[in-house]
């Protein structure tokens, strides 16, 4: 097996924490893998290779920054079918769930293949021409282009009508991105390993206005209101945007793809939640 490790440089400053993870696998006998990012490592022993030969190469995937950084290495683990674990450098760790102290305990039991793979599903957005689809471990968010005034959205579900919405935006997250803006907004936690999918509005003008939940089978349709003075964006995970003039519609389904998150208890969501979530 082998171990392609991705630090956020930004916060792992000095390499600290990946040259420790990077001294324990090798001392487990584990090759350790690291992207060519045209940067000198300064880490002895490991491979460098360019990143899509190191995704390919690697048996799992070990991010060490925060959420952020497993959420930008999760779509290349998507891609390449690669299980991933998290170490947790950030104010949070939702993802990732692995803390610097547990890399003793845990690099150990990931190279004896002690651990389980939690699925999580994705969502898929794609504009009415086709030309910009995504996908998204988190969510799907629709904003207008100014703060200024709300905008008008439709909602339809398996083509029946749901709601209008006054808002400064939608949030339409996975189960996975419940506890990030979705949950800022007033949105549900979900259980990570439901098949499910939620719709937040954010800032709704109307105070009667609920998230939904729906099946994850079901296919939506985002409308921006042909009333609309301004246009709308729509972006995945924080990517690229892609605009949605009045009367424009995008489609949001669940992706085939699953993430894998590598899982050391059973319970690691529901303890995140209490430790990280409800006792801050």
């Amino acid at each position: 097996m082998a171990v392609l490790l991705i630090p956020n440089i930004t916060k792992d400053q000095g390499l600290v924490v990946t040259r420790r993870a990077a001294e324990i696998l090798q001392q487990l006998h584990v090759p350790v893998l690291v992207p060519d990012y045209g940067i000198h490592w300064q880490l002895s022993g490991v491979t460098v290779l360019p990143e899509e030969q190191a995704y390919r190469q690697a048996d799992q995937v070990l991010t060490i920054g925060g959420d952020g950084t497993l959420l930008r290495s999760g779509h290349s683990c998507v891609r390449y079918g690669k299980p991933v674990l998290g170490v947790n450098l950030g104010r949070t760790g939702f993802l990732a769930t692995c803390e610097v102290e547990e890399l003793p305990d845990k690099l150990p039991r990931l190279a004896q293949g002690d651990y389980s793979l939690e699925k999580r599903g994705l969502l898929c957005a794609v504009a009415a021409d086709g030309a910009w689809q995504m996908r998204a471990i988190n969510d799907i968010v629709v904003f207008g282009e100014t703060r200024m005034h709300p905008m008008d959205y439709r909602v339809y579900c398996d083509g029946a009508f749901v709601s209008s919405y006054r808002s400064d935006g939608l949030i339409l997250a996975t189960p996975t991105g419940s506890t990030a803006y979705s949950f800022s907004a007033g949105g549900p936690v979900l259980d990570g390993a439901a098949d499910v999918m939620s719709l937040t509005p954010v800032c709704a003008h109307n105070v009667h206005t609920a998230p939904l939940v729906f099946a994850a089978s079901r296919t939506l349709e985002i409308v921006a209101d042909s009333e609309n003075r301004d246009r709308c964006y729509a972006c995945a995970d924080s990517g690229p945007q892609n605009i949605l003039l009045p009367g424009q519609k995008m489609k949001v389904t669940a992706a085939p793809e699953k993430l894998q998150l590598i899982t050391f208890q059973e319970s690691e969501q529901f303890c995140a939640i209490e430790n990280k979530l409800m006792r801050r």
